[in-house]
């Protein structure tokens, strides 16, 4: 039997295959399956790849070459072909039948088997396909003999013992095996699996794994073709596609007699296809797109006693008759034909959509000659009429889907669908608030989709079982009253007017109505609402929150989304269910009181002008207040609350907190916070470690006298203050680890001395003095006694022109691993073996200063020389010379050299 590549390759795969010729080339005939070049006198590989067989062992272990004439095995090269032995030896690897490649088509009633080579020479040039360079390739799929023309299944005993001497090894895998791997390969791979060896090739051919023929977009000859049924007549599938369809599936109708799916494109189907279709007794399935149906006549009958489902698609004709009893469903979507005559007793799904040239007494026709039927699919087809929907309605008393979309002359009048359960009115003109009485009486709805009806005015429904309503691009729609227990989705989306909505049900979990400018009312009775989505609903008022609280419809709802909503200005939620709110964007809000234990996150971004603000109790963990620069009045009860962050708060002047697991916070800027607020926060939470209090003008001494409260205290900045007298802090932070103290400009060369005098706050680490006004004494002694500090900024400190920082009597203090530049520092001396990282930002120093300071700081890894304008591009090798261990050198020259 015949085979071809081109059966299974498009025209872009047929160029890849060229284009991987170099990979897998043809076997000559001269050479076995694995390219060993083959002495036919001697009857001996003369080149066989050493290397490739031993990879072969790594892979796979025991790895056989399938055998063939002139072939065999170390293991059985004793054994002598068809003996009892060699049939057991066989069976027992093999589980799965050989399949031959011999038919009796010739003659039906011979014994005698006709065997088929498939070498590419064996066929006429004028049957092989053109442009198809895999051709040879393919037909060792279904040829029972190797590129020699000797059959596999026979023996060479004169070659048997050459081959005897040298090493042949075999794949051991079964038929079975490879039959259950190849069942996962489509037609495309089978064809290339079968150029791999001959047991491959028998295996995936088959018959299991051409049970559908797929042929569409595929360029085969009718003779080709014919070869194709002949050899797989049990095929169940067939696909065909193109101008030479006709002749293809009257071949396929007398050759397939299982067929049971038969799908056909693009060509033209004659007369005769149609009246010999009966004769396919075993189709159940028939599917015809883009085609021209019928010959000279006008009028095709398709008829099949056993036809279950029918597609019509795209289809020209002028009428057709179908007489089909067992037949289900059945589509004659985007076809042109006028006139529909159905016998079609059992008929559930009936698809016309898009018929434009039917007209409604044919459509009235076809539907009610189906008394089964259950889903009519009509839309697109302008002329139906309200009668027609009338007289379906009474015909068809099952009927539970309709889809009428883009159909302008229908209003529903008297029409009355009690079993429907889906009912799609897409852009339907005649549909109007007058309408909703007769979906009313559809008490089995499920699904309504009403969208751009852009007479539509008003929706009130009350349906139990309804689950699904879309509301989509209904200009005219202003009012929305909803009463459906099952309600579990709604969408409601660019209805400019609609200004008030009343929604009950006992199953909706979402409610999306972002956009909605004229909603000004909204009344929602949903036990089981979770999330709502209000955003860019610019009209609604205050009243919303009545709606969300614990006495509103909505017990169970945790999300609620109410950005850009600019007409709020006073927002107040008691709702114990509530667990995120998002209030971005509103611009009005002024007062925002919220009183949701459960709460966790909170949204404000945006609230540019609230002033007063309640949270007590909430559950959050973290607030951020520092965007609301108008807030005034703040009161927090949070038991969970370890963050606060009030950064840019000027005018807030009163702040209860209660958080008392709270470890940082962040007060900068609030320059009208006083002394009692600080110390009314640090009794009630007494377990802040990070306390940022820079540029807060009016904090004093008794403020820092509260500090004792915060035994963990860490970090405390009380940058850009007025303070003058830091004993407090020295006194009762005995953890404190960073202190920072920038532009503290009423500091004295005294208030520090109880750091390197007293030995005050043993545990500091990092001291910040940047832009202070201390002497140079000051800071030399600072710098001698404070050993445990690893990081000191003196940044702007323009007090400071010459830095002698070293050691004596060959004791190496602990001095700070970073130094911070002095802005005016031009004289730099080191000796600071321990010292890491080094910064001179726009310090007036010259490239000698610098080398001979870092010259004995041998774990010196970074130097920072940005913005030094005595510095030169060429002061970066005498750096590195100087100190070898550098690893990073910034300069303004270069990022990073």
């Amino acid at each position: 039997m015949n085979l071809w590549c081109c059966l299974c390759f498009n025209q872009k795969e047929k160029e890849e295959e060229e284009e991987s010729c170099d990979f897998v080339e043809p076997m000559n005939n001269d050479e076995d399956n694995f390219g060993n070049v083959f002495d036919e006198e001697e009857g001996e590989d003369v080149n066989f790849d050493a290397g490739f067989v031993q990879y072969g062992r790594d892979a796979f272990g025991s790895w056989q070459v399938t055998q063939g004439e002139g072939e065999s095995s170390s293991v059985n090269a004793a054994v002598a072909p068809g003996s009892p032995v060699a049939d057991e030896s066989r069976d027992s690897s093999h589980k799965r039948a050989k399949f031959y490649n011999e038919c009796n088509f010739d003659d039906p009633t011979s014994s005698s088997k006709v065997k088929y080579s498939m070498d590419y020479g064996d066929f006429d040039a004028s049957l092989r396909p053109s442009h198809v360079t895999c051709y040879g390739d393919f037909a060792l799929v279904c040829t029972g003999e190797d590129d020699n023309g000797v059959e596999d299944r026979e023996g060479n005993d004169s070659d048997s013992s050459q081959l005897e001497e040298q090493e042949v090894v075999r794949m051991d895998l079964t038929d079975d095996l490879l039959h259950m791997v190849f069942s996962f390969l489509d037609q495309t791979n089978l064809c290339r699996a079968a150029r791999v060896c001959k047991q491959w090739r028998a295996a995936s051919t088959h018959e299991d794994f051409w049970k559908n023929l797929n042929f569409e977009n595929r360029d085969i000859s009718e003779e080709q073709f014919e070869d194709m049924c002949r050899r797989y007549p049990n095929a169940t599938a067939l696909s065909i596609s193109g101008p030479s369809i006709y002749l293809l599936v009257m071949k396929a109708i007398s050759l397939l007699r299982n067929l049971e799916v038969l799908t056909l494109g693009r060509g033209q189907i004659g007369d005769a296809f149609f009246l010999a279709l009966p004769d396919c007794s075993m189709l159940r399935k028939l599917n015809i797109n883009d085609s021209t149906l019928g010959n000279s006549i006008q009028e095709i009958s398709v008829v099949h006693e056993r036809l279950c489902h029918l597609e019509l698609t795209k289809c020209r004709v002028m009428r057709i008759q179908v007489r089909c009893p067992q037949l289900k469903t059945m589509s004659l979507k985007r076809s042109n034909m006028a006139q529909v005559v159905l016998n079609c007793p059992l008929l559930h799904e009936l698809d016309i959509g898009s018929c434009h040239k039917l007209p409604d007494a044919a459509i009235r026709a076809a539907a009610t000659s189906c008394p089964q039927l259950v889903s009519l699919d009509m839309r697109n087809c302008s002329c139906v009429s309200d009668e027609t929907l009338r007289e379906i309605a009474q015909h068809c008393p099952n009927l539970g889907f309709l889809d009428a979309s883009y159909c302008p002359n229908i209003s529903l009048e008297s029409v009355r669908l009690p079993m429907l359960t889906i009912l799609r009115l897409h852009s339907c003109e005649g549909i109007t608030s007058a309408s909703m009485a007769a979906i009313a009486h559809s008490s089995m709805l499920e699904v309504l989709e009403l969208d751009n009806c852009s007479l539509l005015t008003s929706v009130s429904l009350d349906l139990p079982r309804l689950q699904n309503i879309r509301l989509v691009y209904c200009r005219k729609l202003a009012d929305l009253n909803l009463r459906a227990i099952s309600l579990s989705s709604i969408q409601v989306s660019n209805c400019s007017v609609l200004h008030r909505i009343n929604i009950t049900s006992n199953s909706l979990q979402k409610l999306a109505l972002q956009k909605q400018d004229s909603l000004t009312t909204l009344a929602l009775l949903c036990q089981s609402l979770q999330e709502v989505d209000l955003s860019e609903c610019e009209s609604l008022t205050n009243s919303i929150c009545d709606v969300f609280s614990n006495d509103g419809g909505c017990p169970m709802l945790k999300s609620l989304v109410l950005d850009n909503c600019e007409s709020l200005t006073s927002v107040r939620f008691n709702s114990t269910s509530l667990i995120s709110l998002s209030l971005g964007g509103c611009r009005a809000i002024t007062t925002l009181e919220l009183t949701c234990p459960n709460l966790e996150k909170v949204i404000l971004d945006g609230c540019d002008h609230l002033e007063n603000a309640s949270f007590c109790p909430v559950g959050l963990r973290s607030l951020n207040l520092g965007i609301c620069p108008k807030l005034n009045i703040l009161c927090i009860e949070a038991m969970l609350m370890v963050s606060l962050e009030l950064k840019g708060c000027g005018v807030l002047s009163e702040a209860s907190l209660n958080c008392p697991l709270l470890t940082s916070l962040d007060a900068s800027f609030c320059s009208q916070l006083t002394d009692d607020c600080l110390s009314a926060t640090t009794r009630a939470c007494p377990l802040i470690e990070s306390l940022i209090l820079m540029s807060c003008p009016s904090i004093g001494l008794e403020g820092l006298c509260s500090l004792h409260w915060l035994p963990n205290l860490a970090l405390l900045d009380l940058s850009y203050t007025f303070l003058v007298n830091l004993q407090p802090v020295f006194d009762s932070c005995s953890q404190l680890k960073v202190l920072k103290l920038q532009a503290c400009k009423y500091l004295t060369d005294s208030s520090l001395e109880p750091l390197y005098k007293g030995g005050a706050l043993p545990a500091l680490q990092e001291l910040d003095l940047s832009y202070g006004t201390l002497c140079q004494k000051a800071i030399e002694e600072l710098l001698s006694c404070c050993t445990h500090l690893t990081r000191v900024s003196l940044n702007g400190c323009k007090n400071m022109h010459d830095l002698n920082w070293g050691y004596s009597q060959e004791k190496f203090p602990e001095l700070p691993g970073e130094v911070d530049p002095l802005s005016s520092l031009e004289v730099l001396k080191l000796e600071c073996p321990r010292l890491t990282n080094l910064f001179l930002q726009s310090c007036n120093i010259d490239e000698g200063a610098v080398e001979a300071a870092i010259s004995k700081c041998t774990l010196l890894e970074t130097l920072d020389v940005r913005f030094c304008p005595k510095i030169s591009s060429t002061s970066m090798v005498r750096f590195r010379a100087a100190c070898p261990g550098l690893k990073r050198i910034y300069s303004s020259l270069s990022t990073s050299t």
